[in-house]
This record gives structure tokens, C-alpha cells and sequence, in this order.
């Protein structure tokens, strides 16, 4: 199964052109250079290894940290919490975007997605890389999600974005799911296009994003105090 894929604009901020089935973006962007191979996490079982859990849960920190460090300095009494993204690097893909940042405030409720043009929490980029689309830290404290085009157009397109962007939300991957489970990825293989968490997902996202950023707020606010 094959799906459309939107082409780059030759012109910068002109937003998406027509679709063209099997066509890769007339202009393409480079892959981000990994330092560690193993530093990110894959939407295909083949990319799994045995550092997946770690880098997994090192992606979801970086995040967490930085809302919690803007949540300290501005603090809001509002119940969930905001994480915001970049979509400016993967243009090609916001209407994927859009859609993941739809399910998933739709399915959780201690925290939501928003876009947000400076000072974002994460960012999205786009390219090609021969480990497909994957979750990733830059060694730096930041998380992005890297959409690759080959990948986007053998698997359903927002699954795959909906996916790694539970990855943000702290879930790992777990290939040997079945299509009913968002992390299962790419295991069940390109037919499979639900791009929805499933109830344990979402009841696991919405613990995370309660005790888990509770105790990264509460460092953050500790680290305030002491300036």
C-alpha cells in the first residue's frame, strides 16, 4: 500500500502543493546527523535495539523538562498541560501534523499539543534517512521527530506521525502489538492505518503527564528557588 504524499513548494511559505502518488518532494532536505545510531527510536521493528527503551525515555525527559522549566517560570492554573511544537522544518507534512495534534488532544486529557512559532518544547522535521521516521533527542536537552518521505509513502502517513509523536508523550514502541495499538508501529505492516492510541495507551499518557510532570515540576521549581 503506497500513499499520497504532498511536494515541497519551490517557493518557501507558499504551504502545500497537489499530491502526487509515489512521488518523493521535488526539494529535499538532508537527515539530521546522528551522533548515536541508537539514540532515537524507530517506527519499523527492524530499527529496534536493545537502547530503544533508554532512548525512549530520554526523548520523553527532555521534553517534560522543558515544559516543566516554562511551567516554573510562568506558572498557570490550568489543569493540562501544554506541550508546544515547531512544524516550521517539515513542511510537507502539516496537514499530518495537524491530524496527530487533533487524536491526540482528543484522547488525553493531563496534557495537549499546540503549535508555537519560538520556544517550542520539540520540533518536527522532514527528509530522507534509511532508518525511516523516528523519535530523537539532539544531545542537547531538545526532542524532534524526524518524518522520513520514502517511509511516509509505504505507510499510512498519519499513523506514522500520530505514532512517533507518542513517543513526545513518553510511550514506547511495541512491535509485536497488533494494529489496534498505535505503538505497535510498523509491525503489523503498511495495511494497517488506525492512527488512534488505544485505552491503555491513553490511560498511559494521562498517568505520565500527571505524576510524571509533577515530579519534573517540582525540580524545576527547586531549581528556581535557588537562583
Amino acid at each position: 500500500m503506497r500513499i499520497s504524499l504532498p511536494l515541497l513548494s519551490t517557493a518557501v511559505g507558499l504551504g502545500l502543493t497537489a499530491a502526487v502518488l509515489g512521488a518523493a518532494p521535488a526539494t529535499t532536505a538532508a537527515a539530521p546527523q546522528a551522533t548515536d545510531r541508537a539514540a532515537h527510536v524507530g517506527y519499523e521493528p527492524a530499527a529496534g535495539s536493545g537502547e530503544d527503551a533508554a532512548a525512549n525515555r530520554a526523548f520523553f525527559e527532555a521534553v517534560i523538562k522543558s515544559v516543566a522549566e516554562k511551567r516554573a517560570a510562568n506558572p498557570t492554573s490550568a489543569a493540562a498541560v501544554t506541550v508546544y511544537y515547531s512544524a516550521a522544518n517539515a513542511p510537507s507534512f502539516r496537514s499530518q501534523i495537524a491530524s496527530s495534534t487533533q487524536i491526540w488532544n482528543s484522547s488525553v486529557a493531563n496534557v495537549r499539543l499546540a503549535e508555537r512559532s519560538s520556544g517550542a518544547d520539540f520540533s518536527y522535521r522532514e527528509g530522507n534517512d534509511p532508518r525511516g521516521s523516528y523519535a530523537s533527542t539532539d544531545g542537547h536537552g531538545s526532542g524532534y521527530v524526524f518524518l522520513d518521505y520514502q517511509q511516509n509513502q509505504q505507510y499510512d502517513s498519519t499513523r506514522v506521525t500520530t505514532h512517533e509523536t507518542g513517543h513526545v508523550l513518553g510511550l514506547p514502541d511495541h512491535y509485536s502489538g497488533p494494529c489496534s495499538e498505535l505503538m505497535s508501529g510498523g509491525g503489523p505492516g503498511p495495511s494497517c492505518t488506525n492512527a488512534y492510541p488505544d485505552a491503555t495507551e491513553r490511560s498511559r499518557v494521562n498517568q505520565l503527564w500527571a505524576n510524571g510532570f509533577q515530579a519534573a515540576l517540582d525540580k524545576a521549581l527547586e531549581k528556581a528557588d535557588r537562583r
